[in-house]
Parts: C-alpha cells; sequence; structure tokens
C-alpha cells in the first residue's frame, strides 16, 4: 500500500457530520484539537519534531542528520485541516496528508536532506468560525493584528481569547512570527483543484500561476421589527427589501464583470415568521481578476444596498472583514516546478491559500490536483484516487529535487 492510501482513510472519520456527510472542523473546537493530535501523532510516527507555533500553526520537522539549532532556509509543504460548514474532505487535508506522504516517498528513495523539510498544519485558514480566513497564516505574517483576532467572536458570541483559553493556548501569545522569513525557503501548497478547469486539458495535475484578489464584507441592514400582519406595506421599514436586492445586484454585477460575488451567510433578528425584521447581518465573499474590477464590483454592490435603504427607511452600515490582493506566484518556484515535473499547465485560481498570504515574505507555489466535477466546499467534493497518488509522487519529486540540489 502506498503511503498516501494508508494515510488518508486515518483522517475521514473525524468531524465528519452523520446526517449530510459533510466536515464540521472549526477552529479550536474539541474536533480540532482531535485533528491537532491526528497531525501530531503523524510527525511522532516518522521520528518528526512537532511545534506548535504563537498562533496555533503546526510544524512537523525533518532535519538533516547533524543539524543543530533552529531551522532555516527549509523546504515546507502542507496546507490546513479546518473546513467549511459541510465542507468536503479533500480541500486543506489533501495536502497535509500529501505532504506527510512525500515525506515518506522520499524517504523509501533514499533522500537524505541538506536542507530541513517541514510539513504544517495552518489554523483557521476558512475562517468558518469567527470571520477572517488565513488567520493563522495571516497573524504569523504579520498581516492580522493579535488585538482583532481575539476580539472575534464566533455566532455564539465566544471571542477567540475564550476560544483559546478554554483550548489550553495563551492568547497573548499571537502575534506576527520573527523567524518566518529565515526559516521557510520556499513553501509549495498542494490542493485539490477548485473549479473544474483540469478535466477538460485531461490533465491530473496543475501548477499556480496566480490568485485573484478577494475580500469578505459585513452588511449589516438596520429596520424596525414590527408584525407581519397587521402593519400596512406603507408603513413597514424592512430590512430585508434592501438586503434582496443587494443578492441580486451582486449576481448581475458579477456577470457583468467577469467575476464572483456570493451572499453565502446570513443572520436575521428576531427571526420569526409572523415578524418583520429589525436586523439582517450578510456577508459577501467577492473575487475578481484584478483589484480594478473588484472595486467597481463591490462599488455596484454597495452603492445598490444604500440607495435601497435610503428608499425604504432603512440603514445599512458595510465593513471590510478581510481583504486580499492579487497574488502572482513568483517564477522562481513555478519555472523550478516546471523543470521537475514537466509539461504540467499553469492556471490561476479565485481560492484564497496560505500559500497565497505567505507570498509577501517568502517564496512560494501551489500543485493543484484534479478535481472532476469541479464541486468543493461541498460533501460533493472528490478527487480520484490515482490523481491524488500522482499529487503526492509529483510533491516527493520536488521535494526531492530542492533538498539534496
Amino acid at each position: 500500500m502506498s503511503p498516501f492510501a494508508a494515510l488518508w482513510p486515518t483522517l475521514l472519520d473525524v468531524g465528519r457530520h452523520p446526517r449530510t456527510g459533510g466536515y464540521r472542523r472549526y477552529a479550536w473546537t474539541d474536533v480540532d484539537l482531535t485533528l491537532r493530535e491526528w497531525f501530531t501523532d503523524c510527525a511522532r510516527r516518522r521520528g518528526m519534531d512537532t511545534e506548535e507555533d504563537r498562533n496555533g500553526n503546526l510544524w512537523a520537522w525533518w532535519l538533516p542528520p547533524g543539524w543543530s539549532g533552529d531551522p532555516r532556509g527549509a523546504f515546507v509543504t502542507g496546507s490546513h485541516l479546518d473546513s467549511v460548514p459541510d465542507g468536503g474532505a479533500f480541500d486543506g487535508p489533501l495536502g497535509v496528508v500529501s505532504g506527510f506522504a512525500a515525506v515518506d516517498l522520499a524517504r523509501e528513495r533514499g533522500v537524505v536532506p541538506s536542507v530541513p523539510v517541514a510539513v504544517v498544519a495552518f489554523s483557521d485558514e476558512e475562517g468558518a468560525r469567527f470571520g477572517v480566513a488565513c488567520a493563522g497564516s495571516r497573524l504569523s505574517a504579520g498581516t492580522l493584528a493579535p488585538e482583532r483576532a481575539l476580539a472575534l467572536r464566533d455566532n455564539d458570541g465566544h471571542t477567540l481569547a475564550e476560544a483559546l483559553t478554554r483550548a489550553g493556548r495563551d492568547p497573548a501569545a499571537l502575534g506576527p512570527d520573527p523567524r518566518l522569513r529565515e526559516r521557510v525557503g520556499v513553501f509549495v501548497e498542494l490542493h485539490v483543484e477548485q473549479g473544474r478547469a483540469l478535466g477538460p486539458l485531461g490533465q491530473p495535475l496543475a501548477i499556480g500561476s496566480a490568485i485573484w484578489p478577494h475580500g469578505r464584507w459585513r452588511f449589516s441592514f438596520t429596520g424596525e421589527a414590527n408584525h407581519a400582519g397587521t402593519t400596512r406595506m406603507a408603513d413597514r421599514r424592512d430590512p430585508m427589501l434592501a438586503f434582496a436586492s443587494s443578492v441580486l445586484v451582486a449576481r448581475a454585477g458579477a456577470e457583468r464583470h467577469g467575476a464572483v460575488a456570493t451572499f453565502g451567510r446570513v443572520r436575521v433578528e428576531p427571526n420569526g415568521t409572523n415578524a418583520i425584521a429589525s436586523d439582517v447581518y450578510a456577508w459577501l465573499d467577492a473575487r475578481a481578476p484584478s483589484e480594478e474590477v473588484l472595486a467597481s464590483l463591490l462599488e455596484d454592490i454597495t452603492t445598490e444596498a444604500k440607495v435601497h435603504a435610503g428608499y425604504d427607511g432603512t440603514f445599512v452600515d458595510i465593513a471590510a472583514e478581510s481583504r486580499s490582493p492579487v497574488v502572482e506566484f513568483p517564477p522562481g518556484p513555478r519555472q523550478r516546478l516546471r523543470r521537475v515535473l514537466g509539461d504540467v499547465p499553469e492556471l490561476p485560481t479565485a481560492a484564497g491559500h496560505d500559500a497565497g498570504v505567505l507570498s509577501a515574505l517568502v517564496p512560494t507555489a501551489m500543485l493543484f490536483v484534479r478535481n472532476p466535477t469541479g464541486v468543493s466546499h461541498s460533501p460533493a467534493e472528490h478527487a480520484e484516487e490515482a490523481d491524488c497518488e500522482r499529487g503526492a509522487r509529483a510533491l516527493a519529486d520536488v521535494l526531492a529535487d530542492w533538498v539534496t540540489a
């Protein structure tokens, strides 16, 4: 049995919902702590030293013979273990499992690294619980202030600071990692394809070329709660109308601009069937091929929200929760991957990744494994085992080339 085939099933039951079949792996929950135990056990079985950094990111180290002191100039691979609500099995964990499998394959080939090798699992990449994606890597890179991160709240009102304390961590430890630049020589993140470009090309793998600029915005629509049956239509201050109009404009604007926009999360108060809403909180996810297009799309949506709210006698407040600029993966690592892997296509992606966050600090690259349906962030997310095996072998090839050069 191959290293990937042996390891992949050990993770499949953790955090899987019995009714939906999707995964609910949220940051700093009991499920997350179980995933961290799984990661530590994988490292222990391979004789790798495990470290949890100040932001909860997990590192498993394979050090060269005789290495002393802190790792530096390392070949790092991995991804994340958390999920969106009812997410699929492959988004994130495929990269972590493939990282450990690549270490196994390299050792089977007799590779002795001249620089440190690490498998990493970044904390809270999806932002499903506290709302900010790539929180672990952003904190380490210094692009998310620890004060802001600690004040983030989940749907139950618990702050990240409280969640960390409950999990036995020190909230005061959060902050930029000054060792990151020196430690990481390159970060190569393997990830399941999100979208369906490789299928029509007949290719199992691709090298990432770029990440679209993207962000998340919270729209807070405020009106007046009232009786659904006795309040005249002319007397209503219903915030649901401006929200609904914003959804339609987001869809139309995205199609017009060649972008994507989604209101995927909504909270309504008081949330009664026979009550006019007093407040509607809605979260917009928008992504575009350029900064200019994203700004134009956002302007269309926010203008519609404000105009319609004013017409209805309601109010809207719009706040950016996260914003990620366009990422062009550096040519050096991409060319090296191409030299090792041969005739592999290069593809951009509209999905955010930890590799994109780290690209401002260290050399980064991405490998995508074919997703035959293109479905992601869903229990139906899938990749064929043969393609996953190819991905792990390709990652081992890249690892071996990097650490023995």
